[in-house]
């Protein structure tokens, strides 16, 4: 299923966001083309609300989602687009141009994008606010205020000024956090050939091999089985290098005895999935790997229980801790109680990161986690990860049993009217389990 196939989805999304924002104005660029270097540029991917909001795939664009003046509560969707152009095109590909934006995409009316500077004032003349995110592209904020300083000298003496300018993550974030039944469907196939790549990858691991040519072999998986590309940059961590939370070096050696950190997700249609394992090299864990491994298990799997409408990612994150303080008591790298060290945060030394983050079109995706100063409560539809940890730096001055070991369990959970769903559920993380695979 390509959502791009779906007639009328994307305008089913655009309607939602103009309703519940009448007099608005939304203005959402595409990502531009980037130079890697020289004339290179680096692989295109578009700008994710963008793309949710009409499936178009190109570069330098800029989508304006405004009200009209002849009828309240009505709005105009507006494409500034690449013009077509043969000779270039021969070069770099075809382009959908004026005629593409409104026959396929569904605008109103479509311009070339270098005519966004004088078309922009006079579309905004009936919009009471501006959604537009500064800080993103610094020529597009020069654009926009250039655009929205045009449009205040139109009014004369009115006395009114510049149109107040919103973030719209914030209510697209909120639209982006429920996942409708066709997202939910694509998440699941990314999930499943993602694990499937965790899979193979375990059992194929072994002693000399290069933290590299796992990274490769993980990309070719994800791309051999659908996935466009890779939804974040993989973390393949051997050894001490997965007390690095976000290691991105992937270049040394894999020894026999440490343990390998895995943390890789595919991108699928524009949905990403996000999984980590750590398993040994070799065929065994060690002891201190065993017992460590284990606490990590554990406390994940109390998450995963909790998992459901109702219940908050703090509360989730606080039982985690929980368990996490209680097996660093049990394994003498902490002392004294509980209730204190959750308190003072002494844990963290060990554990410092969050349990749990947002998913979608984003690995960390857009969504409030805050209500009213409160945490959120969980609803169904909502997608986000579970992934305890346990990290002992080479510079950790106690904890010798324990030190250069990082490990960290996640899986993507999707909440339902009754409970969860484990979309990563296909990928073992039973330690038993992990031997025998270890061990062919």
């Amino acid at each position: 299923m390509l959502l791009t196939q779906l007639p009328g989805y994307f305008k089913s999304r655009r309607d939602s966001l103009m309703r519940s924002h009448p007099g608005a104005a939304f203005v959402f660029p595409s990502h531009p083309d980037c130079i890697r270097n020289s004339d290179v540029h680096f692989p295109f991917r578009q700008e994710s609300n963008f793309f949710y909001l009409t499936g178009l795939e190109e570069p330098d664009s800029c989508l304006v989602l405004a009200p009209t003046s002849s009828k309240p509560g009505l709005y105009k969707m507006f494409l500034f687009v690449l013009p077509r152009n043969p000779e270039k095109e021969m070069w770099e590909g075809e382009r959908y141009g004026l005629e593409g934006a409104q026959k396929i995409f569904g605008a109103d009316e479509s311009y070339p994008i270098h005519e966004l500077d004088t078309q922009l004032p006079e579309i905004l003349q009936a919009s009471e606010k501006v959604f537009y995110r500064l800080g993103l592209h610094p020529e597009m904020d020069r654009r926009m205020t250039t655009a929205l300083e045009s449009r205040r000298r139109s009014q004369g003496r009115s006395g009114k000024g510049l149109l107040p300018l919103e973030d719209p993550n914030g209510p697209l974030g909120e639209m982006r956090l429920f996942k409708s039944s066709e997202e939910i469907e694509l998440m699941r196939k990314g999930c499943k050939i993602t694990a499937a790549a965790h899979q193979a990858v375990m059992s194929e691991v072994r002693p000399g091999m290069n933290e590299g040519e796992i990274e490769a072999l993980v990309d070719y998986l994800f791309r051999k089985n659908g996935c466009q590309r890779l939804g974040y940059p993989s973390i393949v961590a051997g050894g001490k290098n997965a007390t690095c939370l976000h290691y991105r070096s992937n270049n040394e050696l894999l020894k026999d005895g440490d343990l390998l950190l895995l943390d890789a997700g595919g991108e699928y249609q524009y949905y990403s999935a996000d999984i980590t394992r750590t398993f040994p090299v070799g065929k065994e864990f060690t002891a201190s790997q065993a017992r460590a491994y284990d606490l990590v298990l554990r406390a994940q799997k109390e998450g995963i229980s909790m998992a459901r409408p109702g219940v908050t990612l703090s509360q989730i994150h606080h039982q985690v801790c929980s368990v996490i303080v209680d097996g660093l008591l049990s394994l003498n790298l902490l002392k004294g109680k509980a209730e204190e060290i959750l308190k003072t945060g002494e844990y963290r030394r060990f554990y410092p990161h969050q349990t749990s983050h947002w998913m979608g079109m984003d690995v960390h995706d857009v969504g409030l986690y805050l209500q009213g100063g409160e945490p959120r409560r969980l609803e169904a539809g909502m997608v986000f990860t579970i992934e305890p940890g346990f990290y002992v730096q080479p510079s950790d001055p106690g904890a010798s049993e324990f030190r250069n070991i990082g490990i960290r369990i996640e899986d993507d959970i999707l909440i339902t009217a009754g409970g969860c769903e484990v979309l990563t559920r296909d990928v073992i993380k039973e330690r038993a389990e992990i031997v025998a695979v270890k061990n062919g």
